[in-house]
């Protein structure tokens, strides 16, 4: 709100000082037909009855504009109103032989103020007490000589200050209504998008879950159960040739089917939040000792030292070794793996290689040779990497074998974000 314009309310908000009018309309008209019949000299009913209804239309038109304009009267039927209701209050002045009616023009300055702003409020006012001392010089003679005409005319200026002074008050407090009543409602908007951000962070979140256990499970239980299938094949082929073998097949089948719980088990506690530490060395050199005797023959290589890797970064390491070696076994007919892991000191790398009938590398995921299930699984072990702000790289050919490279961060992106 500039200084010269009033404020701009806003539905809910009412009129500021809307009962004035009615209180001094009724006051002058109380004082008005006291004076007329008190007053020496004959009653006139048509000079009281005149004076009565101008006060009873001012009462009308200010009713009238309350049910047209509820909150606030536009600048051009403002216009109109105010010089209605001057010629009324002229009107009234004219016919009031007491000269109560005089306070109407108090009005003049408050209705101006609230319409059009301080500045013609304020002119408006200066033009009322100057309206009056000429009526004084004009047609009451040594006017100044009368102390109730000086004073009559002090206590009019003072009234009209009080009035611009009232008048100000009561835009400011309207002004203050409407900030709060804008506050309010955007205080109302503001929650409503929180609760729909609230909302659509707990779908994200539980779709981001879903799509990890989702990668937990396959890349966990698929590995051991493909590796449960090997070792069964195994010692059924070598039930009647070599017994030791089949016992040893068994064993390793009921290693991976232990191993299998035990995923289940550090992905509950994971969802606890009682993880326990991870060797990314021993878990390889465990997974590798336990597909050995399957018709590949694995071997694997480890350098450097991992101590300073979050476990996330280890993590997905290992489980790409396992998609890894998991599709060398299923798909590709390798006769023999290579999985060798790197650590340096800003990032950890893991390669898979092995000698199978390779593939045809798809233009985004590189796994469009592999049924649905497989290619879930490079889906999930890119979205995993990704995420840790990694990267995956298939190299295959068809007769040529498949290299599957996966490097990882010390600290996996969205954590070293959050850390700073």
């Amino acid at each position: 709100m500039t200084a010269s314009s009033p404020p701009a309310p806003t539905a809910g908000v009412s009129r500021p000082m809307s009962w004035l009018p009615s209180t001094v309309y009724a006051v002058v008209l109380i004082g008005g037909l006291h004076g007329g019949v008190i007053e020496a000299g004959p009653i006139r009913p048509l000079r009281l009855g005149g004076f009565a209804g101008c006060l009873l239309l001012l009462v009308a038109l200010d009713r009238r504009e309350v049910y047209r304009h509820p909150v606030r009267t536009p600048p051009r039927p403002a216009v109109l109103l105010l010089i209605g209701r001057l010629a009324l209050f002229a009107a009234a002045a004219g016919l009031d032989r007491s000269g109560v009616s005089r306070a109407l023009f108090v009005l003049v300055p408050i209705t101006a103020y609230f319409a059009f702003g301080r500045r013609v409020g304020v002119a408006l006012s200066t033009v009322c007490v100057a309206v009056i001392l000429l009526a004084d010089v004009l047609w009451v003679p040594e006017w100044y000589l009368r102390t109730d005409i000086v004073t009559d005319l002090l206590m009019s200026g003072l009234g009209l200050v009080l009035a611009v002074a009232m008048a100000s008050i009561a835009v400011g407090e309207q002004a203050g209504r409407v900030r709060l009543e804008d506050t309010l409602r955007e205080l109302r908007d503001s929650h409503a998008r929180l609760a729909d951000y609230a909302a659509r962070v707990e779908r994200l979140s539980v779709a981001q879950e879903r799509n990890r256990l989702a990668r937990e499970f396959h890349d966990g239980l698929g590995h051991h159960l493909t590796a449960i299938a090997i070792q069964l094949e195994k010692a059924s082929a070598f039930r009647d040739l070599d017994a030791r073998v089949a016992e040893r097949a068994l064993a390793d089948a009921r290693w991976s089917a232990s191993r299998a719980l035990d995923e289940v088990r550090v992905s509950v506690r994971a969802l606890r939040d009682e993880g326990e530490p991870f060797s990314l060395s021993a878990a390889l050199a465990d997974l590798v000792r336990h597909v050995e005797g399957g018709p590949a023959r694995v071997t694997l290589d480890v350098a450097g030292e991992e101590h300073g890797y979050h476990v996330e970064s280890l993590t997905a390491l290992y489980r790409a070794a396992q998609e890894g070696l998991t599709n060398a076994h299923r798909h590709a007919g390798a006769g023999n793996v290579a999985v060798s892991a790197r650590y340096g000191e800003r990032e950890a790398r893991l390669v898979v290689a092995d000698d199978g009938r390779g593939f045809v590398p798809g233009p985004t995921l590189g796994d469009r040779a592999l049924d649905s299930a497989d290619g879930f699984g490079l889906r999930a072990m890119r979205e995993r990497v990704d995420l840790l702000g990694g990267r995956v790289e298939v190299d295959a050919a068809p007769g040529r074998g498949t290299v599957v490279t996966v490097t990882v961060p010390r600290v996996p992106a969205r954590v070293g974000a959050s850390s700073r």
